[in-house]
């Protein structure tokens, strides 16, 4: 994730680490190099330039051009503006006063929204809550069958054109957000149909929906390997939608990180979860901070610990150190852990959670099958 950013970022601050004094003429350089390495990731050349701007006017004032580290003082500077750019605080789902919270997700096709449903399902709940999905999306094949095994495996029911005794992707919905209040469920997920690009037929649709079913939350799901084509369908999705927030999908597999950075500041609108791989396990809430100083190779630790607390189980933890104590860890104990290492995440992204890891093992292949 931003692998390349980061490198690119890297090599420019190495450089202004080693000066002892930055003139104006250092600093427009190295703004040179980050806004090459800003357009090179797929960053909106408007977010780009303001970015860039701001980065100048603060770097430029007495209090950091005097400094007996100005190198780091800039790079301080580019990260709070990083945040800034990214949202600067965090964004959620907020739950409806009066259950169910209607949550309709729209997009394009393949962008992953039913993946994402179920994501969305197994997040809340972890979390106590009671989800429900509809399975509204009836033009790609298979994606009820799809949204269905997710609910078979998380144990969540999900209410499709059979329940509904029709095809018409208005009334599924308007009938699954009534069948989820009367069996008292906290949250429902609307997954409607998207298209391979924006049409008039499809936003109709989706926009009935929303008429009839009169969501708390729209959230529009974006692939981010699609960089400045996902802001530009999220920019049309908006004017039509006026939507509340984004998941970035895919995110571990986009190494330049493009719409992660511009899509806020085009949009207006929060990105409240990232998709960080195929399990239903793998989203994260996106946190502005967190993303800035993963993108500054300042790893995430907070993140890390997270992930640490979901996977390992409290009450088997003492009890093993209970054994290590005793000289009574066994083999079938060490493959116990490996085996809750493995349910964080992939290692190349864990180990991109650790400060300094990315560029200790750069270019080493983390082979998770070796588990």
């Amino acid at each position: 994730m931003f692998d390349r950013l980061t490198e690119r970022l890297d090599d420019v601050f190495r450089q202004l680490r080693g000066q002892g004094r930055i003139s104006e003429r250092v600093l427009d350089e190295s703004l040179r190099e980050i806004r090459r390495a800003l357009l090179e990731a797929d960053v909106n050349f408007k977010v780009a330039k303001g970015f860039l701007s701001r980065v100048r006017e603060r770097s430029l004032g007495q209090t950091v051009m005097k400094s007996l580290t100005p190198g780091q003082q800039i790079i301080k500077i580019v990260h709070d503006e990083l945040v800034a750019l990214l949202g600067s605080s965090t964004a959620t789902i907020e739950l409806a006063p009066q259950p169910p919270t209607v949550v309709l997700l729209a997009g394009l096709q393949g962008s992953g929204k039913t993946t994402i449903a179920g994501k969305l399902a197994l997040h809340f709940q972890n979390r106590d809550r009671l989800p429900y999905l509809v399975a509204a999306d009836t033009t790609r094949p298979a994606a009820v069958e799809q949204l269905q095994t997710h609910g078979a495996t998380l144990g969540v029911d999900v209410f499709g054109p059979d329940d509904a005794g029709t095809s018409d992707p208005v009334e599924i919905c308007r009938l699954g957000v009534q069948q989820a209040r009367s069996r008292n469920r906290s949250i429902v997920f609307l997954d409607t149909a998207g298209r391979t690009s924006v049409d008039e037929e499809m936003m109709a649709q989706v926009t009935r929906i929303r008429d009839v079913c009169q969501p708390h939350e729209i959230l529009f799901v974006a692939d981010s390997m699609l960089g400045q084509e996902s802001v530009e369908t999220a920019t049309r999705f908006h004017e039509a939608l006026a939507f509340d927030g984004v998941i970035l999908t895919k995110m571990e597999g986009d190494a330049r990180g493009g719409a992660a950075l511009s899509i806020r500041q085009v949009t207006g609108v929060p990105v409240k979860f990232i998709g960080t791989g195929e399990t239903l396990e793998a989203m994260e809430p996106f946190h502005p901070e967190r993303v800035a100083s993963r993108i500054l190779g300042m790893g995430d630790v907070m993140s890390l610990v997270e992930k640490a607390e979901q996977a390992f189980d409290q009450q088997q933890a003492q009890h093993l150190e209970a054994k290590m104590r005793k000289d009574a860890f066994t083999f079938e104990d060490f493959r116990d852990q490996l085996q809750a290492v493995k349910r964080m995440g992939p290692l190349d992204q864990l180990l991109g959670m650790i400060p300094g890891a990315n560029k200790a093992l750069k270019g080493m292949q983390v082979d998770d099958g070796a588990f």
